[in-house]
């Protein structure tokens, strides 16, 4: 898959180019949806399919209080992107003289004389331009003026919700990782560099890879059964995602203790994937306590990950 950071790198001509553009933070079964027909559009005229997307969050620029945490970091999102079949990814570079510009100047400049869009694929709440003034019916009527074909994905429900990255982070948060894997079409995962915590696990018997989450939506306090992805291995593992509370810490953490596995990875990238929440965070009397907690968790955790293929 080939990506462009920035519209002004955008070098053409290139073949019937069908866009889909969105935000797509998680990539989830409504973003899928809309890749499959900018896919299916292109493959149906020897075209190309590409992502339209944005770097940062434009929340981060319009809104900077506002601006949640994201699902997917860039690079997440761009492998995402490319296992749905989408040829080209084209990410804007999202400032404030970006947000600024009056939709028809979007419409016109980028997607009619830089991309020379032939078809384009949004979800039926697309806004785009200063203040999200262009609602899709005035993309519609700009297609009609610049020479390309507007298509809306409508809205995907599942078990009464709308898919939506602000309804999956609700469920992240609330640790709900399972239902979170519905709406997202595969389990929810963090990648990172592993990095130095409070040895803790270590010096009572059960080492841990601490995990930096600058960067994502960490799933709420609990343990986890989950994969850990090292190196293009899987390992099972479980996590503890939390404050310490028997040993007092006031910083959270997420903490994997991986199976049958005895590397030393400080600073190398793991990816931690959320299969189920195996229990709330509990504080213990004693080490001893959490000890046993933790040898029952370990046989949760490998029971769970048994029944998986």
């Amino acid at each position: 898959m080939k990506i462009v950071r920035g519209t002004k790198n955008i070098v053409g001509p290139i073949s019937y180019p069908v866009v889909a553009i969105g935000n797509f933070d998680g990539v989830h079964i409504g973003h899928q949806i809309i890749f499959r027909k900018a896919v299916e559009l292109a493959c149906a005229n020897e075209g190309t399919s590409i992502a339209f997307t944005f770097e940062p969050h434009p929340l981060k620029v319009t809104a900077p209080k506002k601006a949640p945490l994201l699902l997917t970091t860039f690079r997440k999102k761009m492998e995402l992107i490319e296992e749905h079949g989408i040829g080209h990814v084209i990410c804007a570079d999202f400032t404030r003289q970006f947000a600024d510009q009056h939709p028809r100047d979007f419409a016109r400049d980028i997607l009619a004389e830089r991309i020379g869009v032939r078809e384009v694929v949004v979800g039926f709440d697309y806004a785009f331009g200063r203040g999200r003034e262009g609602t899709v019916r005035y993309l519609k009527e700009m297609g009609e003026e610049y020479g390309f074909q507007t298509h809306v994905v409508e809205p995907v429900r599942l078990h009464g919700h709308l898919v939506s990255s602000s309804h999956i982070r609700e469920l992240i948060e609330d640790g709900e990782v399972g239902a979170a894997s519905e709406f997202l079409g595969r389990y929810y995962s963090i990648p990172g560099p592993v990095v130095s915590g409070y040895k803790t696990g270590q010096a009572i018997g059960f080492p841990t890879a601490n995990l930096d989450t600058s960067r994502v939506q960490i799933p709420g306090t609990g343990v986890y059964a989950v994969w850990i992805w090292h190196s293009g291995k899987k390992y099972n593992g479980v996590v503890n995602v939390g404050f310490n509370p028997t040993f007092n810490r006031d910083t959270l953490n997420v903490e994997a203790h991986i199976f049958d596995f005895e590397k030393k990875i400080y600073g190398q990238e793991i990816e931690v994937v959320f299969i189920r929440r195996i229990r709330n965070e509990i504080k213990f009397d004693s080490a001893n306590q959490l000890v046993e907690q933790i040898q029952k968790d370990i046989e949760a955790a490998k029971t769970i990950l048994a029944d998986l293929p």
